[in-house]
């Protein structure tokens, strides 16, 4: 291919034999340049003009073509670096902010050369004076793109995606530098970065815990506010992302081996039989708000690009919470973005991605979300024969009006459940709440997801976002101060509990307290009707010292600290920063294990069938709900105030197995009968305990604490071990 030949379709830089093809949308633009820089990024090979795309081109969508900008760059070779300048009208007030002095980043860019240092020379505008253009040349410090030649991760030999039966799906939701950056025997030079994440005592722990799929936390290539870069910290969670093809340098062991390290860290989850969800931010990019930096977006076309206050363009709308949102009404927006994630199943062999703040993705020009199956974005999603079989999760909620959207996107799609969360936390940790709202979120949230299969509700108690699940069991405050915000920021309505102590203590009855609410939790969390969603670490009881919002900590604030080496859980001499049982830890993490590998040995508690009201001879699960004295629950037992205790019968058929649930989240003990039917106590969270154990008759379960035990057919008795 040269310049005779027809120039490619897609944007951003396509090799050919005599040159490079480069392509960019910028729809109001009135001229561009390309900038070839060679390999380190530093000297100026060449600048070649662009041409404007006409319509007659051939591509699919008009309103694309008329805004494509093309340059044809003889002898320009893969491994040179190149960013863009992209002239037209300089008018923040009607939303255009055009800036030919400054170098832009291809957002097609498949590999990103430099950092930026949140230096004011990287603005559009000038210093203090947002309305007047800034002449300064940026290009030294600029973000480049490199020039890649783009392998699809099938032509490399990669191990085949994986994919989980949803009803036997387990999320593991880990972040790359914080899973492994202490890990006493992965090696210090892969510690906190993509190939630690496969090394295999990483692997041996997620197997041993029983996880099925594991979501990873952003993996684009983001930019650091230039707020935090002055306070010393980092955007570690990496949710403010600047070039959604290239994958984080900072995660690599040289920036020049992100791709291909990335892409071995994936094959390596895959060959360990894991499915790999990655966590994707399209609501907003690193450009900020008006006073932020003009890195790529930004200056190729400002009000095509992101969403301007209609009643004053130079600002922008705001629904994200991070200064800018991106107009994904906009067909070059939604091009970009299935562009992006067609790139990582292709190039990289995801399988599966989580979006944050999903309701961005669905809104309409006047503001307000539109059916989310009907948005436009929504249907290219469905319809593209990459992407449309694909696991998709949402956060169904934003900052916009009506962004409260639980429930709203429809089958195939999982959906984060916050009321999940909040009921549990409120039952078990605050004493808060009814019976009715516990066993509606127990039962799979059918108020929420009917209509849909039980799996669509993702249930966790922890996520990245906010207390890990030893500090929400061990503080009542935030502590945010290390955020340089004066502990403003992070949630402040936590429904927590410190059971007497803020912060780490030794005292026994306290510490026995928080172990006990951390098995019910877990409990709830890993057996309810649903996909569980659990957080890296919280099976260790790591601990963030009370940060509920650590995005900016990338340090021992958030990296865990792994007390044991295998997943034998072998005590190991590892210092721990904070005051921590590792023989309790120790028992925590085999405890959780035994409640995934319950739940995945036996169907009454995976998400393959709603629980039915009675119990049928058809296939499924048939659910009782009794008072502890085996009753029928009656209306008025369900809103008993203070909360009393309530029993849960579930067979399942054909299978004709049967579980009993006893829940005591009453401050007193309850006597409880069990139904006729000889039963195996599998689970005990008062006392964690290890070994199961014959129930008859009656028994006395402890105030906040749950049993869960087991009845079977001979049948299925002879063929499972149950000692």
């Amino acid at each position: 291919m040269d310049a005779t030949d027809t120039p490619p379709q897609q944007l951003g830089a396509t090799v050919a034999q005599a040159g490079v093809w480069f392509a960019l949308a910028a729809p109001q633009a009135t001229a561009a340049h390309v900038c070839v820089y060679d390999e380190t990024g530093t000297s100026l090979v060449g600048t070649w003009p662009a041409f404007r795309v006409s319509s007659d081109v051939g591509e699919s969508d008009a309103s694309e073509v008329t805004g494509t900008w093309r340059a044809w760059a003889p002898g320009v070779k893969a491994g040179m670096c190149y960013g863009w300048r992209v002239h037209g009208p300089w008018n923040p007030q009607q939303g255009q902010r055009f800036n030919p002095h400054k170098l832009l980043l291809d957002p097609y860019a498949y590999e990103v050369v430099g950092h930026f240092d949140g230096s004011d020379i990287h603005v559009g505008h000038a210093p203090q004076q947002l309305l007047i253009q800034d002449t300064r040349d940026n290009a030294a410090t600029a973000l480049k793109a490199r020039v890649v030649v783009q392998t699809d991760a099938d032509a490399l030999g990669s191990v085949p995606g994986v994919q989980v039966p949803p009803h036997r799906r387990v999320i593991y939701e880990a972040h790359v530098r914080t899973l492994t950056a202490l890990h006493p025997q992965v090696p210090q030079h892969q510690q906190g970065r993509y190939l630690g994440m496969i090394h295999p005592t990483v692997l041996n722990h997620l197997k041993s815990l029983g996880v099925t799929t594991v979501s990873l936390m952003p993996l684009m290539f983001r930019a650091d506010e230039p707020r935090l870069l002055a306070l010393g910290l980092t955007n570690h969670w990496g949710y403010n992302p600047i070039a959604w093809m290239a994958p984080e340098a900072r995660y690599a062991s040289s920036p020049q081996n992100a791709i291909d390290e990335c892409r071995r860290m994936i094959q390596g989850l895959h060959e360990a039989g894991f499915e790999v969800v990655l966590d994707v931010v399209f609501n907003h990019s690193a450009e900020s708000d008006e006073h932020g930096p003009t890195l790529s977006l930004r200056g190729m076309g400002n009000a095509t690009y992101y969403r301007l206050d209609p009643q004053d363009p130079s600002r922008y709308v705001n629904w994200a919470g991070c200064g800018n949102v991106l107009n994904t009404d906009h067909p070059l927006v939604q091009r970009l973005i299935i562009d992006s994630l067609r790139h990582w199943v292709l190039a990289f062999g995801v399988d599966g991605f989580r979006f944050d703040l999903a309701p961005v993705l669905t809104r309409h020009g006047d503001h307000v979300p539109v059916p989310n199956k009907h948005a436009p974005l929504m249907q290219r999603m469905a319809q593209d024969p990459v992407l449309q079989n694909r696991l998709m999760i949402a956060e169904p909620w934003d900052l916009g009006p009506n962004g409260y959207q639980l429930g709203a996107f429809d089958h195939p799609w999982l959906e984060w459940n916050d009321r999940f969360r909040d009921t549990q936390r409120a039952t078990w940790l605050r004493g808060s709440g009814d019976l009715a709202a516990l066993a509606q979120r127990i039962s799979g949230s059918h108020d929420t997801f009917g209509g849909r299969p039980p799996h669509s509700t993702v249930n966790f108690i922890t996520a990245h976002d906010g207390f890990t699940l030893a500090d929400l069991t061990s503080y009542e405050e935030r502590h945010n101060h290390a955020n340089g915000e004066h502990n403003r920021d992070g949630h402040g309505h936590n429904l927590s509990c410190n059971f007497g102590h803020e912060g780490s203590t030794d005292i026994p009855h306290i510490v026995s307290q928080r172990w006990r609410a951390r098995r019910v939790l877990a409990t709830m969390n890993l057996l309810s009707l649903g996909t569980p969603m659990w957080l890296a670490g919280d099976e260790w009881g790591h601990t963030q010292m009370g940060n509920n919002n650590a995005y900016c900590q990338d340090n021992p604030v958030t990296w865990i600290r792994w007390p044991l080496a295998e997943p034998a859980c072998e005590p190991r001499p590892v210092a721990w920063q904070q005051s921590t049982n590792t023989q309790e830890a120790m028992h925590f993490c085999h405890f959780v294990q035994r409640l995934i590998a319950l739940r995945q040995e036996h169907e009454l508690f995976q998400a393959s069938h709603w629980w039915e009201a009675v119990a049928v001879n058809t296939v499924g699960v048939g659910a009782h709900w009794m008072r502890p004295n085996g009753e029928p629950m009656q209306v008025s037992h369900w809103h008993e105030q203070p909360m009393a205790a309530l029993a849960l019968v579930l067979h399942a058929w054909p299978q004709n197995t049967r579980a009993w649930w006893a829940i005591n989240p009453s401050q007193h003990e309850q006597r409880f009968v069990l139904p006729e039917g000889s039963w195996t106590l599998m689970i005990d969270t008062y006392h964690g305990n290890p070994t199961p154990r014959m129930l008859s008759g009656q028994v006395q379960v402890p105030a906040q604490s749950v049993w869960v035990a087991l009845a079977v057919s001979p049948e299925v008795r002879a063929s499972k071990e149950f000692a």
